[in-house]
């Protein structure tokens, strides 16, 4: 369904610092940064961008809205803590399962405060 996912970034070398390192805790790439100043990552045929927003406005969170990776329970702890010692900040409740759910979460907010889920269906 989706081609890819762009989100808005104030500070590129930031928004690369705690994406390489959180990438890199479940095997992805390091970013690259295209002629046009975006940071452009692809992996397992996803593509994901950060880009300063076009009409010159400061980048900002949805509000509400959430980017989500899948992942195992091991590499979503690896990648809360790499977010968390990489300018990014925790949200929600720690890691770990959910009370009544099938799913292992760990969420977290980036430099320019989007908000980014790792999730994992226990038993899957």
């Amino acid at each position: 369904m989706f081609s890819h996912v762009m989100l808005g970034s104030n500070d590129i070398p930031t928004s690369k610092k705690f994406y390489d390192a959180t990438f890199a805790a479940f095997g992805g790439p390091e970013g690259i940064i295209d002629p046009k100043g975006r940071l452009v990552y692809m992996h397992n045929g996803g593509i994901f961008i950060l880009t300063p927003p076009i009409n010159g406005e400061p980048a900002c969170g949805a509000n509400g809205g959430t980017v989500g990776f899948a992942m195992t329970p091991e590499q979503a702890d690896a990648w809360h803590a790499a977010g968390c010692a990489n300018g990014g900040s925790s949200c929600e409740d720690p890691p770990g399962p959910r009370d009544g759910s099938p799913y292992y979460l760990a969420y977290l907010r980036d430099p320019c405060g989007n908000k980014l889920c790792a999730l994992h269906v226990i038993g899957s």
